[in-house]
């Protein structure tokens, strides 16, 4: 078993850092592996996406995740992007932080159909899958071992952007 204080730095890190990488994603999945727990769904720690799973760190992740990409799309890049100004307080307290970038995202999202009304389209129907998942309310705060979980979330679906873009270039040559 890895110890708890592995999951608490590497969160801790990321929450410093403001960024997910491959490494702290494998650590992450790594601890939860190692010291399984019947609090967490076996299908959140799969390798790639998991579009089905309902566990609501993983699935508040993936929402973060889609946010980013919306405002992203629609903005470009940002001195500060939501993931810079938000990833902390979003991964520990989501009831205070998901209701202002949700609001956000839809002026993003108008925006967004403007210019590129296609990449609207698949981001709005994203967040409607994902926002589907959860429950009524936004959970108050996430536990250190939630937080990783919700990390895990966010890095799967940031990562699945790159995958479909990677295929599609695949195709075409």
């Amino acid at each position: 078993r890895y110890p708890a204080t592995l999951l608490n730095g590497v969160t801790l890190r990321i929450r410093a850092e403001h960024e997910i990488t491959r490494g702290k994603a494998a650590i992450l999945k790594a601890y939860y592996t190692r010291n399984p727990s019947p609090l967490c769904p076996k299908e959140v720690l799969t390798v790639e996406l998991n579009e089905q799973s309902t566990y609501c760190p993983y699935v508040l992740g993936r929402l973060f995740a889609v946010l980013e990409r919306i405002q992203y799309q629609a903005l470009g890049e940002l001195n500060a992007g939501i993931a810079d100004r938000y990833y902390g307080s979003a991964s520990a307290v989501p009831f205070s932080v998901f209701p202002r970038l949700l609001s956000g995202a839809k002026h993003h999202l108008s925006r967004l159909r403007k210019d590129k009304a296609g990449m609207a389209v698949n981001l709005d129907k994203d967040l409607d899958k994902i926002i589907a998942k959860l429950p009524e309310t936004f959970p108050r705060h996430l536990s250190i071992d939630e937080q990783g979980r919700f990390a895990i979330g966010y890095y799967h679906q940031k990562q699945s952007y790159f995958a479909k873009k990677e295929t599609a270039e695949t195709i075409e040559n």
